[in-house]
């Protein structure tokens, strides 16, 4: 009798233990661990609405949610994930809550967007703000950017872009951070940091997402979507570096890129999604395919079939398909006939899982409804985004010093970009409108307040219509200086917008020939989204200002430089080369068999614009290198410190890029590197100490094609500006 009353009991307790279970499963309880949560939840799905969180599908443009019911029900409520291209939280409040009440177990959904430098509050370029050389200035401007995200509904943006690219016919060299992989690295860093903060269930923080890995700068000709040919050395050394920093920092996802890797797909990559990211590196976030390019596999000819291409991409380690769809056609037979195994699957899943509850999604799936007047354009926003804006602007020439200009000289404003205000925010502008924008023209009237200033456009961004010509050199003639505003429009850069030559169109350097008849001083102001060749304008200018693409605060930091009311600190990020003909064309290439020979016969060698490039409106003066030892083992740390004067007569910040060369090695090595980099602000007749403090191994090693790091004894130099010191590695 007891025994049977104890086997009831028993039988109770388990039956009462799975009534309380189904009411309050662990993956409910927001106080279980995250990995008891994943797994719990892992255990109650089915195969199809585990697929479901493989796959991501876009969401409509600006729908009022009065008339989204048709497009809302072709959404199931087990989706993964959208791509939220509204800005209206309630529409993702809808869809979420649908998520939530409609599916067996209300997973919530995660919505993504490309907001790539700002949501509403557009600040400049990536490139640009690589110029800027202030990782805590972009830190602060995609904080700005997650904070606009999160209160209209975006979870996860597919940003930074850390691809290292060197061919400005490429592109997208506009959304990433120029041609060193140390600088994509530290921006890397500082943009991961700036959209998560220090917890992801924050309400103003949005998962980050690196891209597009790996080498797609590397793609031939500069040309979307085609062939890179990387060796693995070249790989670990140049392409890997800035995702590794990132996947440090902590980055939510990671993107695979379209382009094929020495005859590898990034997409279908085994070796770097899953080897390198997930294993060597312990990767626990997930891996996003970009746009269509697991059903891209097929025209890349390494599948013949959707099912290939699913298989393909899955077994290398893409954990979401976005866009596509293959993985909820595919995924299911798959698993069926034993080609896929079920770990995979639940490995992706949880990736996807561990996510969503980072983000706090399950306990807080919805966004607060508050006006936009209280989400965007917020002036403490504006002014993140001006000061980034400021030191992104790179003064490449100034003679006889020609600027800053006095604020009662008489001005002309000419050229297509003057009056502009939609080709100042660049391309993937989000949710940026030009209304908000304040044009060149704009700002220098109410920068130059006693100043005439009077305006012509002079001609169009390209074309063969001169009539403008005359009107511009009219207005020319009645003024003192001229400021030419030229450039590209913005859908001239960005993804898709490979150009054979980056020159301006002719009609503007046409411009520009003719306004340099009348031998005025003629002040040339550059927005663009790449390096252009300006090797045939250069001699027309006697001041070159490149300020980019650079957002919402448009024309008021470049103006601000102009009237001298701002010192310039930009320094190029990116070579500027004399001519297209020079591509490729970087900083640190490696060393050569004849330094002497190999040269162009019609051509200069030497860029225009070289890397760091970058004047002021003071004048700093280095002083000697100082290392406190000269020979150091391969376990000792070493500081060199240098001392820079402003001998100027006004404040101005300094960049002081630290470079490393090592002469003879196993591997050949670039003629130098960048491997640290400080920008100070210095007082007018004052100076102020940088200090480098080296690790051999973290500075003066090499990675050989299995990605290890190699130190090797000899002779290095460390040079600074035009100053250089030899250290000695002994065993």
């Amino acid at each position: 009798m007891i025994l049977v009353i104890f086997i009831l009991l028993i039988v109770v307790s388990c039956t009462s233990s799975e009534n309380r279970d189904d009411e309050s499963p662990v993956y409910k309880d927001k106080n279980a661990p995250i990995e008891s949560r994943v797994r719990d939840l892992i255990g109650r799905m089915t195969i199809e609405e585990k697929i479901y969180q493989l796959t991501q599908v876009a969401f409509g443009k600006n729908m009022n949610i009065n008339n989204i019911g048709g497009e809302m029900d072709k959404i199931p409520p087990e989706m993964g994930s959208i791509i939220y291209v509204n800005q209206d939280p309630a529409v993702r409040n809808a869809l979420q809550k649908k998520a939530i009440e409609d599916s067996r177990l209300g997973i919530p959904i995660l919505f993504a967007n490309d907001i790539i430098h700002g949501f509403k509050t557009i600040y400049p370029i990536s490139l640009g703000q690589a110029c800027s050389w202030n990782p805590e200035i972009v830190k602060q401007a995609c904080a700005v950017a997650a904070k606009e995200s999160r209160s209209s509904g975006i979870d996860w943006t597919f940003s930074p872009m850390v691809d290292v690219a060197r061919d400005p016919r490429w592109g997208r060299v506009a959304e990433g951070y120029g041609e060193d992989p140390y600088a994509n690295a530290v921006f890397s860093i500082a943009s991961v940091q700036g959209y998560q903060g220090d917890d992801l269930g924050d309400e103003n923080t949005i998962a980050a997402c690196l891209k597009h890995y790996v080498g797609y700068g590397a793609s031939e000709g500069g040309r979307d979507y085609v062939y890179t040919e990387i060796s693995k050395q070249t790989l670990w050394d140049t392409y890997l570096p800035p995702f590794e920093a990132g996947v440090n920092a902590g980055a939510a996802t990671i993107m695979s890129g379209f382009h094929d890797i020495s005859g590898v797909p990034a997409s279908a990559n085994y070796y770097t999604l899953t080897e390198v990211l997930k294993e060597k590196w312990g990767f626990n976030g997930f891996v996003v395919s970009d746009w269509n390019s697991v059903k891209q596999l097929r025209s890349q000819g390494v599948a013949g079939s959707d099912r290939e291409a699913t298989l393909k991409a899955i077994t290398a380690g893409v954990d979401m398909d976005m866009a596509d769809g293959l993985y909820l056609e595919n995924v299911a037979e798959l698993i069926k006939d034993g080609s896929l195994p079920v770990a995979r699957l639940d490995d992706a899943v949880s990736r996807v899982l561990r996510l969503k509850f980072q983000l706090a999604l399950f306990d807080r799936p919805y966004v607060l409804e508050v006006p936009e007047e209280e989400r965007y354009l917020l002036p403490e926003y504006l002014l993140v985004a001006e000061k980034l804006a400021e030191e992104s602007t790179v003064l490449l020439k100034n003679e006889h010093k020609t600027l800053p200009i006095s604020k009662k000289a008489s001005l002309a404003i000419i050229g297509p970009m003057a009056k502009e205000q939609e080709n100042l925010l660049g391309s993937w502008s989000a949710h940026g409108e030009a209304k908000d924008v304040i044009s060149i023209y704009e700002a220098m009237q109410q920068e130059f307040p006693d100043s005439k200033i009077i305006y012509a456009k002079g001609c169009d961004f390209e074309g063969i219509d001169k009539t403008g010509f005359s009107e511009a050199l009219n207005v020319a003639r009645k003024a003192e200086i001229v400021v030419l505003c030229l450039g590209e429009k913005n859908s001239w850069s960005g993804e898709n917008a490979s150009r054979s030559t980056i020159s301006l169109p002719e009609i503007q350097e046409d411009l520009l020939t003719e306004l340099s008849r009348l031998n005025k001083p003629i002040v040339l102001l550059l927005t663009n989204g790449r390096p252009l060749e300006l090797g045939r304008i250069e001699p027309h200018c006697q001041s070159i200002v490149e300020m980019w693409q650079p957002g919402v605060v448009g024309g008021n930091p470049v103006a601000g430089i102009i009237s001298g009311r701002i010192n310039p600190s930009g320094k190029l990020a990116m070579t500027f080369p004399f001519a297209t003909g020079q591509i490729p064309i970087y900083y640190n290439m490696r060393q050569q068999g004849r330094p002497r020979s190999g040269k162009y016969q019609d051509i200069t060698t030497e860029p225009l614009f070289e890397f760091t490039h970058g004047l002021s409106y003071t004048s700093f003066k280095y002083g000697e290198l100082k290392a406190d030892k000269d020979t150091i083992t391969k376990t000792e740390k070493l500081v060199i410190d240098i001392s820079v004067s402003n001998i100027g007569d006004r404040d101005g910040a300094e960049v002081v890029h630290w470079f490393v060369t090592d002469p003879v090695s196993t591997v050949s090595r670039p003629v130098k590197e960048l491997r640290y980099f400080e920008k100070q602000m210095i007082r007018a007749g004052q100076a102020n100490v940088f200090r480098f403090e080296i690790d051999p191994m973290r500075d003066l090693s090499y990675v050989d094609e299995l990605g290890n790091r190699m130190l090797e004894s000899g002779e290095y130099y460390i040079s600074v500006n035009n100053k250089k010191v030899k250290i000695s590695l002994i065993d």
